[in-house]
């Protein structure tokens, strides 16, 4: 049996771009994991991952569709202790499906949260199995136009934090919006990237896929956040 990978996957920009860099490096990635989560979550990305399976139609790689539960819900007491809770039943299929397939390794997005990559190295080292994190320690934006230069369409699907105002919502992350985050960056601490959440993204079109999505959405504002509704979601 050849050697496989399964990479971690949103349908974000950064785990989009994890997949594309594995993909890109020779990587045999056989398997797309979506953790779906509740309404928030320490460890995963939480708007749009029911998209994956339109993402993962259009890129041409099964997907495995993981549902937490309650599990964080219940078990957490901090926020130590959520992320632990979160990550078991992600653990509990990959080990099923290190038991079907040669997994040898995982993909990751990761920027900077050592809180989310920490506990993603532990379990791959509990599984006996690599991890593949292209974009760790990187300068965000830098990152974010290599995205650009590839070809990626980024569609900003959420925001939370100061200076990103309902008009994001919708927004294509681009050239000139780049530049807005940097300033905002200097100006509220805003992450270029939203490595801290301070926005949620979803690849609707790249190198990697052979159809973009297209959607149908509403805004949705909530005081100082918000989110897109998807009404409709098909590919090209």
């Amino acid at each position: 049996m050849t050697d496989q990978w399964a990479s971690l996957f949103s349908g974000g920009k950064d785990s989009s771009w994890a997949l594309y860099r594995a993909l890109e490096d020779g990587l045999n990635v056989t398997r797309l994991v979506t953790v779906h989560p509740g309404d928030d979550s320490y460890m995963y990305h939480v708007p749009a991952t029911n998209l994956a399976a339109l993402a993962a139609e259009s890129i041409g790689i099964d997907l495995l569709e993981v549902d937490p539960g309650n599990l964080g819900a219940e078990a957490a007491t901090d926020s130590a202790a959520q992320g632990d809770a979160e990550l078991e039943p992600l653990e509990a299929a990959l080990g099923e499906l290190a038991a079907e397939i040669d997994l040898v390794g995982v993909t990751a997005g990761a920027v900077e949260s050592e809180f989310q990559t920490s506990r993603i190295e532990a379990m791959c080292e509990r599984l006996g199995i690599d991890l593949y994190a292209p974009l760790w320690q990187r300068d965000p934006v830098r990152l974010a136009e290599e995205m650009l230069d590839a070809g990626f369409e980024i569609l900003i699907v959420q925001v939370a934090a100061a200076g990103l105002d309902e008009s994001w919502l919708g927004r294509s992350l681009d050239a000139g919006a780049l530049d807005e985050l940097v300033a905002l960056n200097e100006r509220y601490g805003v992450h270029p990237l939203g490595e801290g959440g301070e926005f949620e993204t979803l690849v609707t079109d790249g190198p990697h896929m052979d159809r973009p999505i297209e959607l149908a959405w509403e805004r949705v504002w909530e005081e100082s956040r918000g989110h897109l509704r998807v009404t409709d979601a098909w590919l090209e």
